[in-house]
């Protein structure tokens, strides 16, 4: 079987870290979220690379095997939007199909509204369409001891990290990002603190799939990560009542916890979405946590070929 190519391009003055397998005409470029890398697409990749297409995954600047951002503070996710067009024009490529997870569906969100001819059509899984700025995640809703509020403080998760390996940062945000519940501290803990060390890893994310994410993010380390997205979630793109005509497919794990941030299941479940986005399907997996796609990559692999083979004509 063909195996994942790995090279680097020069994309706006930084290596980006590309990861790529398949010989298709058409192109399907993954974008992962956090604490994700290129290789949570490694089920996907190879699926879609032998139902025929050319399968693209990256590691975003500042992640992974990829260059940091000489200014890592200043980040926002149209750097990411516009590291992808870059990308696509030094390739040779015109229109892409994007795929994206997590965090990964906002420069998807922002690369649909912002550059339409560049997108034949998008996924997006565990995170709905969505534009960064101040109504993203409404942090003030949720209690005060919520992940995303304590990651946005300047310096507090870097402290809290820093008391641990960066594999066991990366086991316990796994652990977490697992479950129903969302990771929520209470007023005498930190984040790293909900995890029990006793507990095990779920059971489709082995050792040795932890140690290829601990082996990048040492590399690369947290500190672009907590700024793009998190401390930059809040930075309005300026794009006002989009209209995506592109098709479009929203993946969700019903036991994903980011249901539980307020208003999210009812701007999935009401429709308010197709409002900027009216050609898109909602799929809810019913064992699906918000890692879906490892978790079950053969129910998802059929579920994106089957998007992918719809729209290629």
């Amino acid at each position: 079987m063909e195996q994942i190519k790995h090279t680097h391009v020069q994309v706006r003055g930084l290596r980006l870290h590309v990861a790529e397998i398949g010989t298709g005409t058409k192109v399907v470029l993954f974008l992962h979220g956090f604490p994700e890398i290129w290789y949570t697409w490694r089920h996907q990749m190879v699926a879609v690379a032998e139902a025929g297409y050319r399968a693209i995954a990256i590691d975003f600047r500042g992640y992974g095997l990829s260059d940091q951002p000489p200014e890592p503070e200043k980040g926002t996710l149209m750097d990411l939007v516009d590291d992808v067009v870059a990308l696509l024009d030094t390739l040779g490529i015109s229109k892409v199909f994007l795929v994206g997870k997590d965090f990964g569906a906002l420069p998807i969100s922002l690369l649909a509204a912002l550059h339409p001819d560049r997108v034949s059509a998008f996924v997006t899984l565990g995170v709905p369409f969505m534009l960064p700025g101040a109504n993203a995640v409404q942090n003030h809703l949720m209690p005060k001891g919520f992940y995303i509020t304590r990651w946005q403080e300047p310096g507090r998760a870097e402290a809290d990290f820093g008391r641990l390996d960066v594999k066991t940062v990366i086991r316990n945000i796994y652990i977490l990002f697992s479950g129903v519940e969302t990771p929520v501290a209470g007023d005498d803990q930190e984040i790293m603190d909900l995890v029990d060390p006793s507990t095990p890893l779920p059971p489709w994310f082995s050792e040795e799939d932890l140690a290829v994410y601990a082996s990048l993010y040492e590399k690369s380390g947290f500190r672009y990560p907590l700024q793009v997205p998190y401390r930059s979630l809040v930075i309005d793109s300026g794009i006002t009542c989009p209209k995506v005509k592109c098709p479009a497919l929203f993946i969700m794990g019903e036991k994903d916890y980011v249901l539980k941030f307020v208003g999210m299941e009812d701007y999935i479940r009401s429709g308010q979405v197709k409002n900027f986005v009216p050609e898109l399907s909602i799929l809810f997996l019913e064992e699906g946590s918000h890692f879906v796609h490892e978790q079950l990559p053969e129910q998802v692999n059929a579920i994106l070929i089957d998007f992918l083979n719809k729209h290629s004509n």
